[in-house]
């Protein structure tokens, strides 16, 4: 499952102050493509993404 959010890290904090228990599978991570995007395990095991497209203008680093 997917969920635009508007501030992941933010969300991120967030979760965890109210379930402190939750399975990050992955922190507030910037991807490739420019999403900020945090990867949570629900409590039935499903993979839970969270993610904040780049901000207009923003630029994304290139890898060397």
């Amino acid at each position: 499952m997917e969920f635009l959010v508007d501030d992941v890290d933010a969300d991120h904090e967030r979760i965890q102050a109210v379930i402190p228990s939750v399975t990050v599978v992955q922190r507030p991570t910037t991807m490739p493509w420019g999403n900020r995007s945090l990867l949570l395990r629900d409590p039935d095991g499903n993979l839970v993404n969270l993610f904040t497209p780049p901000a207009a203008g923003r630029r994304v680093p290139e890898t060397p």
